[in-house]
């Protein structure tokens, strides 16, 4: 048969090389094509890939310092749990933390003791005498306020460099310190030194801090945070260590720079795990992390790889197109070459054959790759954190990795890949609640959200579900995602339990209500248990049932006062071995066997018992978890045990305490109502906070500031708050015994606005840290008389930096002063004239004699007086008469005496006058008037009159006598010249 002729133009394109050329131009324009895609794909994994480990690691860092934040809460629970911690009941609280093995990377726990200036010596003196004789402040110097490190665990090895120092005198750390103080919080410092390090390598450092505050006091604003300081528990780190602590699976393949802050430079670079990347890397992101009150930023780079970071499959694609592309170039060539060459058809058809058998083999290469592929990813799930289960929605597993096998414990002879009921079923069998897991796994409704929930193990584990859903091909999935968050679960919940306990004890709640909520709380958080507390007697013989509030009647009557020993069940032997005792069978353990049928007939499997200590080690009882099925303790539950036991003994001491409290606040209630003495109840807190304002607002002397503002001082006054009176207060200021008469009182009951001034002095000496203060001053009733007082403050312990708390103690006396008013008035005057007597007038004139021998150049003089014939009056007169002259004669001296002159009556008729400052010529002139007055003035007594002359003897006081009484001896015999000289004339 005749072909058809060709055409030309088809010809020239049939032409074997340009067909070839061809070919391979459409084969290799398809290739690249394809082999974009694949490497734009293999550049998107790789990048999702590199984000997910970024935002894992910041994750971690994230729990691993909230976690080491838990530690120090539970730091300050101890302190908040009681007035005082001593260094060795920190040091086994911190023992007890095992910080090596449950918090690596954590240097140790601190305590800084919070000390002002002023108590600096006392501080000093306090720690050496604890067993510290070197012990000193670092850096040293004058400061007005110091932080000192005085505990920190464990105390050996480079922490000791860091005991004694002052982390206020540390810009950094006082600001961080300052921080935490004001808010309440914890509070992270910047980039540091720590002074442990003291070798290399050196490693960047940073500080974690929780404020303490004295128990009692407020802490609700800013000032009342500040004034009830303490101290700061602490945790310090170094940088290095925090992350190796994470391991190095998290930082494998990549380079994280870890920075102080937002700003990225060498002085705020706190950490860099490599110095592989230079330059630009292929894959790097930023993150910002907020931890403590500070921030992170977090730069992560993508270590280089070996053969870079696509995956394999650009590059099969690359080498199997490209071969494919020559060999359908060659196979064009061949057939074109065929079409020119018919003789040689069989030869190019074998050609073509083999040709094909080399695709094949190709291909096969291809498929080989592909599975190497696949085992590569299989690999990546098998290393990741959490477990990994996909299933269809049907009950068919399509695939698990290694972690999710390790979590469910699944069994290498399950055959779960044929049927996946058997292995939802393993499952199901290890929860508390397994029917809703059951109905999660049988539901069939696809939902776009991914949906998030927490399973609760039999052995205590907490596991974390998160479920999304996925599409395989056409058909819909789900894929299963398990990660174990026991650890983090048992924190919270141990620190809401704390809590709550605290909130009971503070609120002073009874004994058994305090450890009902904690078992409860407890059972609550672990479903399937059962928990108990028994005490021991006072005689430490028996047990009682302290609490048990699941346990049957019956079984808690049945072991309420069980002896103690070894035959008596796990609590009889914890208490007795002060151990931790397991009982995993009840029905076959012989601890039991006394209370077999009574655990039988209450339910009961298994028993596990944790003797409960005090703060001293001292065993109080136990406490015991029970089991309906016979149960062995997983490591979960073991810490359960650990920290529920510590937790109870703390609420236990706790409650105790406060029921001793409460006893001991009733009996000071009895005393105070009953007491003889008017006792107040008052608080000055209000006062001393408006002292304190006037000092911050420039005012140095206080007390000079008050005494030029009156009006101020009566407004100080005026914010005392009597909070609580006695009875003896009561009828002190006239007020009805029932205490609704509290509204009517003041600060006049205490201090009259005349003693205003004692006030002042009693404030000012309560605020420069006088917790005794006593004076006399005066008060008002509430009828309005006023009346003398002698008041004694008390500040009370725990109180002095508040004074919100002052007992004021207050006795009438009135009576007592007139009456000492009264026998100093007999003891000092003389009764007949109403002058001073001689002894009064002696001590006048001493007092006079040693001013004159202070004060150079002063001057003083004395007059002696004497009747003229006295005793010619009494003889002529009468005894009557004498004493009417004596009277006559004081009230002619009182009429001529000056304000400072001192007048006497120091014999019979013999009286004296003390001239302060006037010298003889001037004394002679006093003298000479008095005497001439007296003899002008003369006695009329009962309707008669009789003349009256006096003799006066002047003497000056000199600085050189020994005594006052030199100048009255002068003044003496110059009277006697006068009496001598004819009477009724001055000599001196």
């Amino acid at each position: 048969m005749e072909r058809p002729p060709a055409n030309p133009l088809l010809q020239r394109l049939l032409r074997p090389r340009l067909l070839a050329g061809l070919v391979a131009a459409v084969c290799l324009t398809a290739t690249a094509s394809v082999w974009w895609g694949a490497h734009g794909d293999a550049e998107r994994d790789a990048n999702a890939d590199f984000e997910y480990r970024a935002r894992e690691l910041v994750n971690n860092v994230a729990v691993r310092m909230q976690a080491y934040v838990q530690v120090l809460y539970g730091v300050q629970g101890l302190f908040a749990s009681s007035d005082f911690v001593a260094r060795e009941e920190f040091r086994t609280y911190i023992e007890r933390l095992e910080l090596p093995q449950n918090f690596p990377g954590l240097q140790g726990i601190g305590y800084m003791r919070y000390v002002p200036g002023t108590q600096l010596e006392a501080h000093l003196a306090t720690i050496r005498a604890a067993g510290f004789p070197d012990y000193t402040i670092n850096p040293p110097g004058q400061r007005s306020q110091y932080a000192p490190v005085v505990y920190l665990e464990p105390f050996s090895g480079s922490n000791l460099q860091a005991f004694g120092y002052d982390g206020l005198s540390e810009p950094v750390r006082r600001a961080a310190f300052e921080q935490a103080r004001d808010s309440g919080l914890p509070t992270m410092t910047g980039k540091i030194l720590l002074k442990q390090e003291v070798s290399d390598p050196v490693q960047a450092g940073f500080i974690v801090a929780l404020p303490i505050y004295h128990n009692g006091q407020g802490r609700y604003t800013l000032a009342q945070r500040r004034n009830a300081l303490k101290g700061w528990v602490y945790a310090p780190f170094r940088m290095g260590d925090v992350m190796a602590a994470l391991g190095h699976d998290v930082l494998r393949g990549l380079d994280v720079e870890i920075y102080d802050g937002d700003d990225l430079n060498d002085s705020t670079r706190m950490f860099d795990s490599s110095s592989r990347v230079a330059g630009e890397a292929a894959h790097r992101t930023v993150k910002r992390l907020s931890l403590a009150g500070r921030r992170w930023t977090l730069q992560v780079s993508a270590l280089p790889r070996v053969n870079g970071v696509l995956s394999d499959k650009p590059r099969a694609i690359a080498i199997g197109g490209a071969a494919l592309s020559i060999v359908l170039a060659l196979l064009a060539y061949v057939l074109a070459e065929s079409r020119q060459r018919l003789r040689v058809a069989l030869d190019h058809s074998d050609r073509m054959a083999d040709e094909l058998r080399e695709g094949q083999e190709t291909l096969l290469a291809m498929a080989e790759h592909a599975q190497g592929s696949q085992a590569v990813l299989r690999s990546i799930l098998d290393s990741t954190v959490d477990g990994i289960l996909v299933d269809n929605y049907r009950g068919t597993v399509l695939n698990s990795n290694r972690r999710f096998r390790q979590l469910w414990n699944v069994p290498e002879q399950m055959d779960w890949q044929n049927d996946g009921a058997i292995l939802l079923g393993h499952m199901a069998s290890q929860l508390e609640q397994p029917d809703l897991f059951l109905q999660a796994s049988a539901c069939r409704e696809l939902d776009d959200d991914e949906c998030r929930s927490q399973l609760q193990m039999r052995d205590g584990r907490v596991l974390e579900l998160t479920t999304r859903p996925l599409r395989l091909g056409s058909e819909p999935a789900r894929i299963w995602s398990f990660r174990d968050i026991t650890e983090r679960t048992l924190n919270e919940r141990r620190e809401e339990a704390r809590h709550q306990v605290l909130e009971l004890l503070a609120a002073g709640a009874p004994q058994q209500q305090v450890l009902d909520s904690l078992l409860r709380g407890i059972e609550a958080a672990n479903p399937g248990t059962m928990c108990s507390v028994m005490l021991l007697d006072e005689e430490a013989k028996h047990l009682y049932v302290a609490a048990a509030p699941s346990l049957p009647p019956f079984f808690n009557d049945a072991i309420h006062g069980l002896p103690v020993g070894y035959g008596n069940g796990s609590c009889g032997k914890a208490v007795t071995s002060n151990s931790r005792v397991i009982v995993e069978d009840i029905r076959s353990d012989p601890l039991w066997a006394p209370y077999r049928e009574l655990a039988a007939r209450a339910g009961l499997g298994a028993c596990w018992s944790e003797p409960v200590r005090g703060a001293n080690g001292k065993v109080l009882g136990a406490f015991a978890i029970y089991h309906r099925e016979p149960q062995r303790p997983s490591v979960a539950h073991l810490a359960l045990i650990d920290q529920a036991g510590s937790l109870a003994g703390i609420a236990i001491e706790q409650a105790r305490a406060a029921d001793a409290l409460r006893v001991g606040e009733a009996r000071f209630r009895s005393l105070y109502d009953h007491a003889p003495v008017a006792l107040w109840q008052q608080d000055w807190s209000a006062a001393h906070h408006a002292l304190q304002e006037l000092a911050e607002s420039g005012v140095d002397d206080i007390a000079q500031w008050l005494q030029n503002n009156p009006s101020q001082l009566q407004r100080l006054a005026g914010l005392v708050r009597i909070t609580d009176v006695n009875a003896a207060a009561l009828a002190q200021v006239g007020a009805y015994p029932s205490r609704q008469e509290l509204g009517r009182l003041g600060l006049v009951q205490n201090f009259s606005p005349a003693a205003l001034k004692v006030f002042a002095q009693a404030l000012l000496a309560l605020e420069n840290g006088v917790h005794l203060f006593q004076a006399e001053g005066s008060f008002l009733r509430l009828d309005g008389v006023e009346r003398q007082n002698e008041v004694t403050l008390l500040v009370m312990p725990g109180h002095e930096h508040a004074l919100d708390f002052v007992i004021v103690s207050t006795i009438d006396i009135t009576e007592r002063k007139r009456m000492n008013d009264e026998l100093v008035q007999l003891a000092t005057t003389d009764f007949l004239t109403g002058l001073p007597n001689r002894r009064e007038f002696m001590a006048r004139l001493e007092d006079e004699q040693a001013r004159l021998q202070r004060d150079v150049g002063g001057r003083a003089a004395v007059l002696m007086l004497d009747i003229d014939h006295f005793k010619d009056i009494n003889d002529a007169h009468g005894h009557d008469w004498g004493d009417a002259v004596l009277r006559h004669l004081a009230g002619l001296m009182r009429d001529s005496q000056r304000k400072i002159d001192m007048l006497g009556r120091v014999g019979g008729e013999e009286f004296a006058i003390l001239l302060p400052g006037a010298d003889l010529e001037a004394a002679r002139a006093f003298a000479e008037r008095l005497r001439q007055r007296i003899a002008d003035t003369p006695l009329k007594h009962n309707g008669s009159s009789i003349a009256v002359t006096v003799s006066v003897g002047i003497a000056s006081m000199a600085a050189a006598d020994r005594s006052g009484d030199a100048a009255l001896v002068r003044a003496d015999h110059a009277l006697y010249r006068a009496k001598r000289g004819g009477r009724n004339r001055v000599e001196g």
